[in-house]
């Protein structure tokens, strides 16, 4: 069993270093249904895990002047104190509502990313103070709740509000997953007891797989990553519904799910075929 755990942590840390974001949303299931722990020690294990791999996958992206440190700084202190209080909330509220919930902005997030029209360039961020702040703390509670690192949140604030091109974004998205990570498993470890054992693991496959990540991020183009990015956390979303609704609610909800997500994207250019407006 082991041996798959760190296998399955290896394919998680290549997605988070390369996208930025999804490895807890990955995480979660793995420990759960792999490590078959519960959910509430998956959680903070999680946590220390992406909190971990972001860290040195930072370092990585650093290196290539994908970090705004200032944005990720300010954003990811108030981070830190959404996810401290959402770690403390967690264990008053009933997993499969936190479940169901977090897959509904899993998907209104992935459409969003979609839909968007803009491939920013600009190194230079526009988030104002206020709303750094406010979107820091609201992103962190939902860590802290659910064990997310919110990579999936927090990739789209940089680029839609913040202007940040895709790669930079995703570099501090990282640095930022690496604070509030810290801070949410804080809250936790006040209720919940750790197989260090595991966790060291799993955090060392997924290191190791940040690493190929990050490589070959860097080789990707920006829309591809963000189209990539999308698609991962839809998937995730209706992997969320599969698991937590009966059967046939689940495949109604996943259904018009898709549904609406290709009626809301069905007219954004990036995502018809190159070529299709040629000959007009």
């Amino acid at each position: 069993m082991l041996a798959l755990v760190a296998a399955l942590s290896l394919a998680i840390g290549v997605v988070l270093g390369m996208l930025g974001g999804g490895g807890a949303i990955l995480t979660m299931p793995m420990l759960v249904y792999a490590a078959a722990l519960d959910t509430k020690p998956a959680i903070a294990t999680s946590l220390f895990v992406v909190g971990t791999t972001s860290a040195v996958a930072t370092i990585v992206h650093a290196r290539a002047r994908n970090v705004e440190w200032k944005v990720g700084g300010l954003f990811g202190v108030a981070a830190m104190v959404g996810a401290f209080f959402g770690a403390r909330l967690a264990q008053y509220i009933p997993g499969a509502v936190l479940l169901l919930a977090f897959a509904l902005v899993m998907l209104v997030t992935a459409t969003a990313m979609l839909k968007e029209r803009r491939t920013a360039t600009t190194d230079a961020p526009r988030l104002a103070v206020d709303r750094t702040l406010v979107l820091g703390a609201s992103v962190g509670l939902l860590s802290g709740l659910v064990g997310a690192g919110g990579g999936f949140l927090i990739v789209p604030a940089l680029t839609i509000f913040g202007g940040l091109a895709v790669p930079r974004a995703i570099g501090t998205s990282l640095f930022v997953i690496a604070l509030q990570s810290s801070a949410g498993l804080a809250g936790h470890l006040a209720h919940v007891e750790l197989d260090w054992t595991l966790a060291l693991v799993v955090s060392g496959a997924a290191v190791l797989g940040s690493l190929i990540g990050a490589a070959v991020g860097r080789k990707v183009s920006p829309e591809r990553l963000r189209q990539a990015f999308a698609w991962l956390v839809i998937g995730m979303g209706l992997f969320v519904f599969a698991k937590e609704l009966p059967p046939i609610v689940a495949a109604l909800a996943s259904a018009t799910a898709l549904g609406a997500i290709f009626l809301a994207t069905r007219r954004s250019p990036e995502l018809r075929p190159h070529g299709a407006n040629e000959g007009r």
